[in-house]
């Protein structure tokens, strides 16, 4: 059974920085995609960063050059870093995976960006 499992949410200033993490069950290669999602009180669902089995990585516009997404296939990880984080960042991030047709996701952290 496919486990994400996400950490590294919290609360932060804006301007300020954080990692998430994603930690996936078995090679994150074996999935054809993972990604990261976020939703908002009152906002629609939306992708914020995804990264291929390939390396290809994809970005909301919103947060292009702010927003980073890697891996490290030893301790199949996914990262997200998150710089110069504004308000309207703050949502709860899920992480989303895609394998064999099926689609996975993790419980979710939540960003709260605030001074």
């Amino acid at each position: 059974q496919v486990q994400l499992v996400e950490s590294g949410g919290g609360l932060v200033q804006p301007g300020g920085s954080l990692r998430l993490s994603c930690a996936a069950s078995g090679s994150i290669f074996s999935f054809l995609v993972i990604g990261w999602y976020r939703q908002a009180p009152g906002k629609q669902r939306e992708m914020v960063a995804a990264i291929s089995d390939s390396g290809i990585t994809n970005y909301a516009d919103s947060v292009k050059d702010r927003f980073t997404i890697s891996r490290d296939a030893a301790k199949n990880t996914v990262y997200l870093q998150m710089n110069s984080l504004k308000p309207e960042d703050t949502a709860v991030y899920y992480c989303n995976a895609v394998k064999s047709g099926f689609a996975y996701e993790g419980q979710g952290t939540q960003v709260t960006v605030s001074s």
